[in-house]
This record gives C-alpha cells, structure tokens and sequence, in this order.
C-alpha cells in the first residue's frame, strides 16, 4: 500500500494506490520526478486496516439503529472511575 500527499496551494491531499508489484519500479520512477515540496510519500499505518473495519462496523451499527449510546451522565460516571482509580 502506498500513500501519496501532493501539495495544492497549502493544501496536502493524498490517494491511496494498490498496485501489483511488478508495476511498483514504474511507479517510483514517476514519483521521483517529483519534488520533495511536490510530493510526499507516506508509510501505511499497521494498524490502518483494522482500524478501517472497527469503524466500519461502528457506522453500520449506527446506520442500522442497533449502536448503543451513552448519556453525558454515564460517560462522566467512567469518566470519575477511571481518574480514581489512577490517582493513588
């Protein structure tokens, strides 16, 4: 997986190419005609895949009306537990 971020006014985009690998020589190739102020290539995160499906899953649960929510009431009373139990 390959991320490039290219710069538009201020502005870094980035796409995401999936390539065979027979083609990646190619690839560099072009993107080394590029300045380092043009473009810049970005490392995947490991975790990027599964962090993609955790929030696709959370979306379809919302999507569907099966996501359960928290009152601001609940979260706070975690909230307070959490800092206790880390304060001694």
């Amino acid at each position: 997986m390959l991320y490039i971020c290219t710069l538009n006014l201020w502005i870094m985009e980035t796409i995401r190419l999936e390539f065979q690998p027979n083609i990646k020589a190619k690839i560099m190739e072009l993107l080394s005609s590029f300045s380092s102020d043009e473009l810049k290539i970005v490392s995947e995160r490991p975790t990027f895949e599964d962090e993609k499906r955790m929030l696709q899953s959370r979306i379809d649960k919302i999507n569907d009306g099966t996501a359960v929510y928290s009152t601001f009431e609940e979260l706070n009373v975690l909230l307070e537990k959490t800092i206790s139990k880390y304060e001694d």
